[in-house]
């Protein structure tokens, strides 16, 4: 093994350390209908042996994102994250039991930086809440939060291609992972991270694959992700289309694509018989019989029209969900774009990259309900973000070393980083539907002292001081990359694609 592959291992386990540090330090918002929908599923499936909520959507995992069909009631969302849980929540009962449960309640009772994170209304720590909340943690962290810390390390890798540069390679992973709107639903038990994972993580396959470095029989891998992303995130068809007609260019012998074909048919089908159990047959989709928000899914394809120009400036521009205004770094992508389209050996990434991220700005500019509900963002724009980072490290390995450009980066990055933190981390609950929620909402939250429950209020630190066992953490393994990119061997040009990866 030579000393620039040993390198780039250290490298890529410091950045996924980095990663899964920041996105587990914080624990999953409670109250919140969109995961309460997914946890519900997981928990009828292990507890009941059944698929309908009747006994969880108005408990203490209460949610609106319901449908009910044939007397029961179901959630509404693709399936596919509940499935990935079941197995995270199944083990969880068999490791914690009511005593560990009770002891650490015992614990816990005193600590005031707790009690100051709950809702004065509220029913207080009880025992069955807690044990929830510890349920939905480790379902989301093995769901959510490790697969997307997977993703930088892929991100790192694939970059090698194009930037041989391991500090810039580095930066635009860590500029994606923690500065943009990636960072808090990585967090929670959520679909669109663990779609980006799998519908980037196909790709790189992909790229793999057409490079000769994977055998064509991964076809078969890249199927099954890509199908598992669309029964996790439905709106995931249009990136999965893209990254499969890319499969079919790249592979060296076509036949080898009715392996992917398998791949894809295998959630399908898994999807299919969900359908046929609850709603008799194959095709169907919850939203169809949800009791809430009827006018909306009623409108349209499932609240799709047309683009809207007020939602496409919504989504980018606009500080009530932009996503350049919160991480506006990622502005850098489009210079990195044309760099990227002027390298013809290139072309195909480009187009698939492109494409994926046109697609979904288009969805969600078509969509009446673009807004996304609470959250920090555009959610349903997070599965494209991952195809930003090619170009954006392309713009920073072309520009970045120009005293100008340093500026540049690095005011944005400042202000993408501080943006996008202070919403996810400014009270026990994302941004709801106040206008310039960074300045009205969460700011005056951190202000106060509300930051979000994590692992250093649980060892009673309390406000900004509760963030001081991540900054050390964090903080050491920063130092340690640092030291590793500054080593000789970490910055030797490699030059070939076969030591770059």
């Amino acid at each position: 093994m030579t000393g620039g592959v040993r390198a780039d291992k250290r490298i890529a386990m410091l950045v996924f350390l980095i990663l899964l540090s920041c996105y587990a330090y914080f624990f999953p918002r409670w109250a919140d209908w969109n995961q309460n929908s997914r946890l519900n599923l997981v928990m009828a499936i292990v507890d009941r042996g059944v698929l309908y909520i009747d006994d969880y959507y108005q408990g203490y995992t209460a949610t609106g994102d319901y449908a009910v069909y044939a007397g029961h009631v179901y959630s509404t969302k693709a399936p596919g994250s509940a499935f990935l849980g079941v197995p995270v929540y199944w083990g969880f009962g068999r490791l914690v039991g009511g005593d560990a449960v009770q002891r650490l309640l015992g614990v816990l009772s005193n600590n005031e930086a707790v009690d100051a994170t709950l809702s004065e209304a509220g029913s207080g720590l009880l025992s069955e809440k807690f044990y929830l909340a510890m349920a939905l943690f480790c379902v989301t962290c093995f769901t959510t939060s490790i697969p997307s810390a997977l993703l930088g390390v892929g991100l790192y890798y694939f970059l090698g291609d194009y930037v041989p540069g391991r500090a810039v390679r580095v930066a635009a992973v860590l500029i994606y992972g923690l500065a943009t709107i990636a960072f808090p639903y990585a967090s929670c038990f959520y679909g669109h991270q663990t779609v980006a994972a799998l519908l980037f993580g196909a790709f790189c396959l992909t790229h793999f694959i057409g490079r000769g470095r994977l055998r064509p029989v991964y076809a078969g891998v890249v199927g099954l992700m890509l199908g598992y992303a669309i029964i996790t995130e439905y709106p995931a068809v249009l990136g999965a289309a893209l990254v499969f007609f890319y499969l079919l260019y790249r592979l060296p012998r076509k036949q080898w694509i009715g392996l992917a074909v398998l791949g894809g048919l295998m959630p399908g089908l898994l999807w299919m018989a969900y359908n046929m159990a609850i709603f008799g047959q194959p095709i169907a989709f919850g939203y169809q019989h949800s009791q809430l928000f009827e006018d909306v899914n009623t409108t349209g394809f499932f609240s799709l029209v047309y683009p809207q120009p007020d939602a496409l400036w919504g989504i980018t521009f606009g500080s009530f969900r932009g996503l350049f205004f919160l991480s506006p770094v990622l502005l850098l992508a489009l210079p990195g774009f044309v760099y990227f389209a002027r390298r013809r050996d290139w072309c195909p990434e480009c187009a698939v990259s492109l494409g994926v991220v046109v697609a979904f700005l288009l969805f969600n500019a078509s969509s009446v309900m673009w807004q996304g509900g609470y959250g920090v963002g555009p959610r349903y724009l997070v599965p494209m973000l991952p195809f930003l980072v090619l170009p954006l490290a392309l713009c920073l390995a072309r520009w970045g070393a120009r005293r100008w450009a340093m500026v540049i980066v690095g005011a944005l990055t400042a202000w993408s980083f501080l943006a996008v933190w202070a919403e996810t981390i400014g009270g026990q609950q994302f941004p709801d539907y106040t206008r310039n929620p960074l300045f009205r909402y969460s700011l005056p939250r951190l202000i106060d002292g509300d930051v979000a429950r994590n692992w250093g209020t649980l060892v009673g630190l309390s406000g900004s001081s509760a963030l001081l066992p991540l900054v050390i953490v964090v903080g050491l393994l920063s130092w340690f990359l640092f030291r590793q990119l500054t080593q000789k061997t970490a910055l030797v040009q490699t030059g070939g694609a076969e030591n770059a990866v």
